[in-house]
């Protein structure tokens, strides 16, 4: 018998969602987001910086995109999924990373 693996694909859309998770485990009903600090907004993060120029315009994109984050992850978490998210500079810290993915699937 030919085992599935766990992770059914990479960057998986969640259509109904418009959302891409860097993982989804159905068997798990779980879902890991790999976010961008800059694009994504890590609050306190020296890589979410804000450009000097046009100012009011990435103010704007980046209140799309957190609002778009929250949205999906709420949504997720109501039709009962596991939702994490990793953070950019959080892969800089490899063990930091893997006690981070270690408790989240000690959940299982």
């Amino acid at each position: 018998m030919v085992q599935q693996p766990v992770f059914r694909r990479y960057a998986k859309r969640i259509s109904h969602l418009y959302a891409i998770a860097s993982a989804v485990l159905p068997k798990y009903k779980s879902v890991v987001f790999l976010h961008g600090c800059f694009w994504h907004r890590h609050p306190g993060c020296p890589y979410a910086y804000t450009p000097k120029s046009r100012t009011a315009f990435w103010e704007e994109k980046f209140s799309r995109t957190i609002a778009h984050d929250t949205k999906v992850q709420g949504e997720l978490k109501a039709q009962g999924w596991r939702v994490l998210v990793v953070w950019e500079c959080e892969l800089k810290d490899r063990k930091r990373l893997v006690d981070k993915l270690r408790d989240f699937l000690a959940g299982f």
